[in-house]
């Protein structure tokens, strides 16, 4: 064999080696899938996957899905071309599926990798500057030349070879303190990646496939859909106030963490209002029966051991259901019960990291018009608040947190609830907006009397006057509403007479008898003076019970 003919020999088998890796890269490849659409509900999410399946392909495997997958959950399905059979489902340990590596793994080694490196450079001009030293210590004694004598450098000679020693000192130094800062950064961002890992390793230890057989007649697309338990989302607000247009700009946004044990990467995220976690069908009323009650026994000595008997367990069923409710993180997401959940498609292409860490999508903005009433309790607070009522915008509004604005400044926090009681009026909700400094509130100190009536003094009267009066220093008008508790009895043997000035515009203010409003314009510059007298009569012997 010439050695041309034995080099295509070895070139022809190195080919061979080539494609069947090749090949066997393909075929590995068809197991690959990538997640499409997620559906987050509270404390649960519906993931989707699909995959490419080759023409002629028999049977396909999702490997590395989450142990958090719900198998009864589990729906598959494909394009016209791809007949399905029969499925299986294993769940095995992480370790023995070195494909399914933690998500944080890699980012892990990658760093790792990164330290590694710059400890390298490290060392390598740890060398650099103990050779430099050592050229500087020769140089300083002077070298042997010919002979066994001892050769001097010249004066240029030493200044060359210093400014040489200089600049290359002074390099190596400077990139050794880059390198360390730069290591200190690295195992910064390494700390918490680590942690991450250790905290879920006891979790996501064991990892879940879904094996199908199929018949493709020719390429098709494999879709296979799952619930997993944990990942959530939670509505939050920004409420903005323009008080010189008397408007709220509402900006709804989503708060979405999951740490299922797999990223969703790039994925067309929903969010719904939906619960499926929640029990199906209502509970149904027991029996309501009536029965003569049998005479009493007599106490036997065998009573107090059955009085020691232990309860009976609970139903099965009950168990599990409060074990689920127990293991269910907490999202306040829904303002109502109803049969139909509300979704909201975010449009844009989303990745969610399986660390838990929180992702902020803003799910559009509204702006409504609002009345704004400057509210004051003066025998509460001397302090008033601006507050605006603002009609209930078109669409689902879950409940949530809002965060407040007025002209442009971050008031304070709330909640935003179209569903929850309010003092607004109906189909509103109210959002106060902080303290107005610009109203000054006084309240006059209360003025209590009490004294006998009757033919023989067999009654107790007792008067209480409260004063208050609201100065508006604003250059503009406001509407001003002022507060008050009023007595009421809860027995007809107590009278309660109150008399105001003015009359309140409401007597039962927020649907709350005794809590009456004044409402009226205030001028820029003007105050107003409010005034209530109660009296209230009962029998002198009656001890009265007084809360307030």
């Amino acid at each position: 064999m010439t050695p041309t003919t034995g080099f295509a020999a070895r070139l022809a088998v190195c080919a061979s080696l080539l494609l069947c890796a090749a090949g066997t890269a393909l075929a590995q490849d068809t197991t690959h899938s990538r997640i499409s659409r997620v559906t987050v509900y509270s404390g649960s999410a519906t993931v989707e996957r699909a995959a490419k399946v080759p023409a002629g392909a028999r049977s396909f495997t999702f490997t590395c899905l989450p142990a958090s997958l719900d198998a009864q959950s589990l729906q598959i399905n494909a394009d016209a071309s791809v007949r399905l059979g029969e499925f299986n489902v294993l769940t095995e340990d992480r370790d023995v599926a070195p494909a399914c590596a933690s998500p944080l793994d890699g980012r892990i080694r990658e760093l790792e990798d990164q330290i590694a490196g710059v400890k390298a450079e490290t060392g390598a001009l740890d060398l650099v500057d103990s050779y430099l030293k050592g050229v500087a210590s020769s140089r300083g004694t002077g070298d042997e030349a010919p002979g066994g004598r001892t050769q001097h450098p010249t004066p240029a000679q030493i200044t060359a070879m210093a400014e040489v020693l200089r600049k290359s000192g002074q390099d190596a130094l400077a990139r050794t303190h880059q390198l360390r800062r730069k290591q200190e950064a690295l195992e910064l961002a390494l700390k918490p990646l680590v942690a991450e890992r250790n905290r879920v390793a006891s979790q996501r230890a064991r990892v879940v496939s879904v094996s199908i057989n199929l018949a493709a007649e020719r390429e098709g697309e494999l879709r296979l859909s799952y619930q997993v338990r944990g990942p959530g989302w939670q509505p939050t607000y920004r409420a903005t106030l323009d008080p010189a247009k008397a408007t709220v700009l509402l900006e709804r946004q989503a708060l979405v963490a999951q740490n299922s044990g797999e990223d969703w990467s790039n994925v067309q995220l929903v969010l719904s209002t939906g619960q499926p976690g929640r029990a199906t069908q209502g509970r149904l009323p027991r029996p309501w029966t009536l029965d003569v009650a049998p005479p009493p026994q007599p106490m036997t000595m065998a009573a107090p051991a059955m009085a020691m008997a232990p309860a009976a367990p609970p139903a099965p069923v009950a168990r599990e259901r409060a074990m689920a409710e127990e293991a269910m993180p907490s999202f306040d997401v829904s303002t109502t019960d109803k049969g139909f959940a509300t979704e909201f498609a975010v449009p844009q292409r989303i990745t969610v990291p399986s660390s838990g860490q929180r992702v902020t999508l803003a799910l559009g903005n509204h702006t409504s018009n609002a009345t704004l009433i400057t509210r004051t309790a003066p025998a509460v607070e001397d302090a008033a608040y601006l507050v605006a009522d603002i009609a209930t915008p078109p669409g689902v509004w879950p409940a949530g947190a809002v965060g407040l604005y007025r002209d442009g400044a971050f008031v304070g926090t709330g909640r935003l609830d179209f569903g929850a009681p309010s003092t607004a009026p109906a189909g509103s909700t109210s959002l106060s907006f902080g303290r107005d400094e610009l109203v000054t509130v006084r309240a006059e100190a209360p003025q209590d009397l009490t004294g006998a009536t009757g033919f023989t003094g067999s009654r107790t009267e007792r008067r209480t006057r409260r004063a208050y009066s609201v100065e508006n220093r604003h250059k503009t008008g406001i509407t001003l509403q002022v507060l008050h508790a009023a007595p009421v009895s809860r027995n007809e043997k107590i009278e309660v007479e109150s008399r105001y000035q003015p009359q309140p515009a409401e007597m039962a203010f927020n649907r709350t008898p005794g809590t009456v409003a004044w409402q009226q314009p205030l001028a820029a510059g003007a105050t107003a003076q409010f005034s209530a007298e109660h009296t209230v009569r009962y029998a002198k012997e009656l001890q009265l019970q007084e809360r307030q």
